[in-house]
């Protein structure tokens, strides 16, 4: 079935918003369409495609392993991607590799910004009428997928209105108009007026842009552009990057529902916690300095921003019904996105994680691990630690009297990983861990008489002093 752009309402693409987690989000609550952010066309052609089965995506991935675009089945026939590009040969091997996993391509003919202007793309198109119809040309006739463009206004409406006649003549589906010169920001007032005789002018579906905060707050609001501006569709970005549920015709939704339904989306698609850090704190804007947004701030891992908004058990599940998946895969022969090596085949494994609240002050797993080998004689133990691409989470295996241990769980720290794969040792052995409510161990015993000596210490320390003044 061929997109349709006309009577939608429609997601903008916004860079470092318009990831997977924001799209489905948007989807749930009444978009009818989504744009990806702006990808680079080099950059895109640098990935590979890699089905990933596990979390059930399409991953594009560069050479150093980050995925730069993350799509999935559920938005295949309502996403639209859009490129950065300046170049109709890259642009066309850009879209017959990212077209079967798309609803339609787009091209950045807008966006003011630097890292879009530099070599040629973004707004700077708008002064290059040749180049434009030789891209839009060219993918037009080269795919089969429709192709869109995004535009700004220029400085007079007769030439915006000779530019789009252009674009039209090239056989493009449809023209996104962000009714604002390229100069302009979101603090100018958005020319409703241009894109009225716009919309008058092409036969070709017009999309609006640029109206919220000024005309757009809630859904109620976009009726009212779209009347003012004569447009086929609605294209909506600040106000649906501040509160997504702004697609809901029921009316908007508290702040904190919709927050902690953004990130079961990310957690559930592994979204880069930086990425959803920022999002979140779009959505929040001047609430940043409350309690919450001071929380927020702080973190530093997705386990930090579940915690904050009390999502650890859903973070919990998420990640054990990940690990399941791959060691399903594994079981059926099926290749992983991230696959263990033989070596890690041998390896001991539990789903556990160290939480320091849950054991006692004086000592660690990784100490009762090192005492029980020195007791036993045996070599002290060995941690490997690895570093994931994706999150940046660690994982540890830890080897004791010739045999490998550690946890299924990635953790955010090189310490908590190691901590972890001690904790899978000693229960597999049967020995105590150090948690809270254990029978008291010679180790803490021991470790108990040396904070006291401690205190005694400064204690003597602090008197000296205080008897030399």
């Amino acid at each position: 079935m061929v997109l349709s752009f006309c009577d939608k309402l429609i997601l903008a693409p916004m860079v470092r918003v318009g990831s997977l987690p924001m799209r489905l989000l948007a989807l749930d609550y009444g978009a009818d369409i989504v744009y990806c952010e702006e990808l680079v066309d080099i950059k895109m052609l640098q990935c590979r495609r890699v089905v990933n089965e596990v979390l059930q995506t399409v991953d594009y991935v560069a050479p150093t392993e980050r995925v730069i675009f993350q799509t999935c089945e559920r938005e295949k026939d309502r996403l639209v991607f859009q490129m950065g590009t300046a170049d109709p040969e890259r642009a066309l091997a850009v879209a017959k590799l990212i077209e079967n996993d798309v609803a339609a391509i787009d091209i950045n003919m807008g966006c003011p910004k630097e890292y879009s202007t530099k070599g040629g793309m973004g707004a700077a198109l708008l002064s290059s009428p040749e180049k434009i119809e030789k891209i839009l040309k060219t993918l037009v006739n080269g795919i089969s997928k429709p192709v869109t463009c995004k535009i700004r206004i220029l400085p007079t409406l007769e030439a915006t209105v000779n530019l789009v006649k252009l674009i039209e003549r090239t056989g493009v589906a449809a023209i996104a108009v962000h009714g604002r010169k390229k100069e302009e920001r979101p603090q100018h007032p958005v020319h409703c007026d241009f894109i009225k005789a716009i919309s008058e002018a092409v036969s070709v579906p017009v999309i609006a842009n640029g109206g919220s905060q000024e005309i757009i707050r809630e859904f109620q609001d976009v009726e009212a552009f779209r009347s003012v501006t004569g447009a086929s569709s609605v294209m909506v970005a600040r106000a649906a990057m501040w509160n997504p549920s702004v697609f809901r015709r029921e009316g908007l939704l508290p702040l904190e529902d919709v927050m902690r339904d953004y990130i079961r989306y990310a957690v559930r698609y592994n979204n880069h916690h930086t990425n959803t850090k920022y999002c979140l704190c779009q959505m929040m804007r001047d609430q940043l300095e409350s309690p919450l947004g001071r929380k927020l701030h702080a973190t530093q891992s997705a386990l930090d921003i579940c915690e904050v908004f009390e999502m650890t058990s859903f973070y919990e599940s998420c990640q054990l019904s990940q690990e399941a998946m791959k060691v399903s895969l594994n079981i059926n022969g099926q290749e992983t996105v991230e696959t263990d090596n033989e070596e890690n085949l041998n390896v001991i494994q539990m789903a556990v994680r160290f939480e320091r609240k849950d054991y006692l002050p004086q000592v660690t797993p990784k100490m009762f691990l090192l005492e029980w080998c020195r007791k036993e004689k045996l070599p002290q133990p060995v941690y490997c630690t690895v570093q994931r691409s994706l999150d940046k989470f660690f994982r540890s295996v830890v080897s004791v009297n010739e045999k490998k241990y550690c946890s299924t769980l990635w953790d955010k720290s090189k310490k908590l990983a190691e901590q972890a794969a001690a904790i899978v040792c000693l229960r597999t052995l049967g020995l105590p861990e150090g948690k809270l409510g254990e029978e008291e161990s010679n180790l803490v015993r021991k470790r108990k008489r040396a904070v006291q000596d401690e205190s005694v210490d400064v204690t003597d320390s602090q008197a000296l002093l205080n008897g030399c003044c």
